[in-house]
């Protein structure tokens, strides 16, 4: 019995525990394994048109303003200053004329006010002021002309280079948390780092949701070398996806050794026990920064790029009013124009890198606030990582993490942390493309060498880490973003990064609004920024802040099978309209209608600018009509990515981009090759061998554009040289590189095989003529009297043979003349012979090769 009673005590609790323990389990089996909505896999919001027969009706997509109209509605604001440009020269004097009687102090009658107030007209309708003028065009100054505009604030924004022209269009490319915040937050009880993680997780979301064609989820992958590294990450990788919540897109999972090695083979076998892989968002950095730029425009922003602030102008108060700015591409143009005055009620500093300048500009003596730090990335390869999965490495050799992730076809793998200067473009360091090779090779299979050559593009982004002004600790960095104003009325935002620029323009404009007292309002007036009646883009807007709601240009009509209706609709190929289609989203209709036929049967549409990648001519077209593109800089590396994934096919593709956009803006000959010469320098920023950055045109179009020397070769080319060739199927002979040599002259061709006789005759004399190959190659040229033969010239120390050993006596002499004359005449025949008459001269140089190498064989022994 009393067994019976032990276990009747015993069965409740073992009940309750079991029911408790079955809820535990069955809640965590919810959230690992509960359905997500992935973005962009639902579904377009805006279907494709059909007709009744189901044949595709392209859609129509509302326009940006023109940059004129842009710049005339800027100086609009500023009354003064520029008017020459905006009001009549007689209604400019009689406008002087009223404010020199006011100057003076005359007593104004009815009759002389009526007639003032209505000459000063036109000048008060100009002058109607901007609630914000905001200064930097990367993600966060877009992002706050975005967020102040769908509030129903007027907002103007100047950018003196480009939309992302900075360290937006530098970045990692990831959208994510932060592991390393997360490991630092813990590790360190850190609540900032701590919160900045949480707040990054729910951006990241935000992300997904309004731009699907730029964004998208990335699995990563964290080799493990050591069993007990296993619970370590694995708690960590948990903790951060319990940190996403809601606003998760998939779980973190354990991989087998060998499905590690199924999907990652590149890695290093000897020490991996096994991965973790956790999932974070990846984005195209600076198309995104340029959809949020048009699409402020669209709602109603006043957005215009590569024009420079010069000034600050403040009111009579002491208090900021306005901005003096200079147009850089009328200067371009040779055409410079009056200053360009905005005036608005408030001013935002979003200037990156560049905060302090435009800092000093409002109080010279003001302490600077950045601490540039500069992150160097390199482009490799794609077949160096799988297509859809990444790698981090947490501990690279000094600390530090390295992320190698797969990026618009090729791999990028990056990135460094030091202290930097500031620069518009700076360079990335040789020794920090070293360091990153390095720390690869460490986590790569053995078998893969990982080269110099292989880095198509490198490039240092300059990451603005921030010092708060208002703290005791003045020099203490702040890992977050921060929003400060000064005296005069200045407010910076500065700080942050990519993934939480929508956070950071939200604070901004809250404390704008604030410190300038503006009133927003809803807008009433329906916008169709998806081009449709279906959707009413301003329906949410009520005067607070939407972003996290607010798509962007090309969200509305995107769906993971929208390129297949481009291919279908226009003809073009695979690669291109799935490019298409992710770059540009529902925009893409328009960029692949501008296309130039091909004039084949398949692809119909779009000319590759390079045959290496997806991007094509229309993309050129949109990205001046639509997108702001003003040089040539603009287009290969923001709108397309191509300076980004190979610096020397961007060079290549700069005489057909420039020739497209002289066609689409009117430039002549002077402004090309302006914008060539500009183009080229900036493409040093990009990792272009130095050698090239003095090409011409007319080099890149004819194909001249290669390595100064054999080293430059060597370290930059992505091949070792001729390809190993069976000596029997080969039509090459030893030692000769067809990609070097593509069609070799005739004298090129006996001086080839001068060398390779040389070899095989007299394996001694292999490393001088190798080595000093100018002397053979003007013995050559003596045979045809192109050049007389190397005697008394040719220094012994520089050659390895004495100036009396190349002398012929003239037995030699009249030898090499007979056989001179002979191939000479060979040569002449050749211009005018077919295959078959090739195949005989061919024969004919070899054996004349022989013979002239047993001549000079027997004079060097000699």
């Amino acid at each position: 019995m009393a067994w019976r009673q032990s276990l009747r005590r015993l069965a409740k609790p073992t009940l309750y525990g079991g029911a408790a323990a079955a809820a535990v389990g069955g809640t965590i089996f919810y959230i690992s394994y509960k359905p997500i909505d992935v973005p962009g896999s639902m579904g377009a919001a805006v279907p494709v048109p059909t007709d009744a027969e189901g044949n595709i009706i392209p859609p129509r997509f509302p326009l940006v303003k023109p940059r004129e109209e842009l710049i005339a509605d800027l100086r609009k604001s500023g009354g003064l200053v520029g008017e020459s440009s905006e009001t009549p020269l007689t209604q400019q004097a009689a406008n002087t004329f009223s404010r020199l009687k006011k100057s003076t102090g005359s007593k104004p009658t009815a009759d002389s006010e009526q007639t003032d107030n209505r000459m000063l007209q036109g000048e008060q309708q100009a002058g109607e002021e901007y609630d914000l003028l905001v200064i930097g065009g990367g993600a966060t100054g877009a992002g706050i002309a975005l967020d102040a505009v769908t509030r129903g604030l007027k907002v103007a924004l100047v950018e003196r280079d480009d939309y992302g022209s900075g360290t937006s269009s530098k970045s990692t490319k990831l959208v994510h948390g932060g592991v390393r915040y997360l490991e630092k937050a813990v590790w360190e009880l850190d609540y900032n780092q701590y919160a900045l993680v949480k707040e990054a997780l729910r951006e990241r979301k935000y992300f997904l949701d309004t731009a699907p064609h730029l964004s998208h989820w990335l699995p990563i992958m964290i080799p493990l070398q050591h069993w007990w590294q296993a619970p370590y990450f694995w708690a960590g990788t948990k903790f951060y996806d319990f940190l996403a919540g809601s606003e998760g897109i998939e779980t973190s999972y354990f991989m087998t050794r060998s499905k590690a090695l199924d999907t990652f083979p590149m890695l290093r076998k000897d020490n991996l026990v096994g991965a973790l892989v956790y999932y974070d968002g990846a984005h195209n950095d600076s198309r995104m920064n340029i959809g949020i730029a048009a699409t402020a425009a669209l709602y109603g922003a006043t957005v215009v790029n590569h024009m420079e602030v010069t000034e600050l102008n403040k009111n009579a108060e002491g208090k900021l009013c306005g901005a003096v700015c200079k147009d850089l591409i009328a200067e371009a143009n040779g055409k410079p124009t009056a200053p360009v005055r905005i005036r608005a009620k408030g001013i935002i500093n979003a200037t990156g890198p560049f905060t302090d300048s435009i800092r000093k500009m409002d109080e010279p003596q003001v302490k600077e606030m950045v601490a540039p730090s500069s992150g160097v990335h390199i482009i490799l390869p794609g077949y160096y990582s799988p297509q859809k999965m990444g790698l981090i490495d947490p501990a690279t050799s000094d600390g530090r993490v390295i992320f190698f992730l797969p990026w618009q076809g090729n791999t990028i793998a990056g990135t460094t942390d030091a202290p930097c200067e500031i620069k518009q473009n700076p360079q990335p360091g040789e020794d920090e493309i070293k360091w990153i090779l390095s720390e690869i090779k460490n986590y790569l299979a053995s078998d893969i060498n990982v080269r110099r050559g292989d880095v198509l593009a490198a490039w240092s982004g300059i990451r603005p880490l921030v010092k708060d002004p208002n703290a005791r600790n003045t020099e203490s960095l702040v890992r977050n973003h921060i929003v400060t104003v000064s005296d005069a009325g200045l407010l910076t935002c500065a700080g942050g990064k990519w993934t939480t620029y929508r956070q950071m323009a939200e604070d901004a404009v809250d404390e704008a609004i604030k410190q300038f007292k503006l009133q927003t309002k809803p807008i009433t007036e329906r916008a169709h920024i998806s081009g449709t009646e279906m959707i009413d883009d301003a329906a949410p807007l009520d005067g607070k802040c939407q972003t996290h709601q607010v798509r962007l240009a090309g969200a509305h009509g995107y769906s993971k099978t929208l390129f297949i209706n481009l291919i279908q609709h226009f003809g073009i190929e695979t690669e291109v309209a799935k490019h298409l289609a992710e770059a540009y989203g529902d925009r893409a209709w328009t960029v692949a209608a501008l296309g130039e036929s091909t004039e084949e049967r398949f692809p119909v549409r779009g000319k590759r600018l390079s045959p290496l990648y997806p991007y094509i001519d229309g993309e050129v077209r949109y990205a001046v009509r639509h997108e702001f593109a003003q040089t040539p800089v603009d287009v290969v590396a923001r709108r397309t990515r191509l300076a980004f994934l190979n610096a020397q096919a961007a060079l290549e593709a700069l005489p057909n981009v420039i020739d497209i956009m002289a066609d689409e803006l009117g430039w002549d000959g002077k402004r090309k090759e302006l914008e060539f010469t500009n183009s080229v320098q900036f493409l040093a920023s990009m990792g272009l061998p130095k050698a090239m950055l003095s090409v011409t045109r007319k080099d890149v179009e004819q194909g001249k554009a290669r390595f100064a020397s054999e080293a430059e070769r060597k370290q930059f080319s992505r091949f070792d040289g001729p390809a190993d060739t069976l000596e029997t199927d080969s039509k090459y002979y030893e030692g000769h590189n067809p990609m070097a040599d593509e069609d070799p002259g005739l004298v090129d061709l006996v001086k080839n095989r001068l060398r390779y006789w040389t070899y095989k005759v007299s394996p001694d004399h292999a490393e001088s003529t190798m080595k000093h190959d100018h002397v053979f190659g003007s013995f050559v040229l003596g045979l045809f009297g192109l050049e007389s033969s190397p005697s008394e010239e040719v220094p012994a120390q520089s050659t390895g043979l004495t100036a009396s050993e190349l002398k012929l006596c003239p037995a030699c002499e009249a030898e090499v003349a007979k056989w001179g004359e002979l191939l000479a005449r060979q040569a002449e025949q050749d211009a005018e012979a077919d295959f078959h008459s090739r195949v005989v001269y061919d024969a004919l140089a070899c054996f004349a090769s022989g013979a002239l190498m047993g001549i000079v064989f027997g004079i060097l022994r000699d």
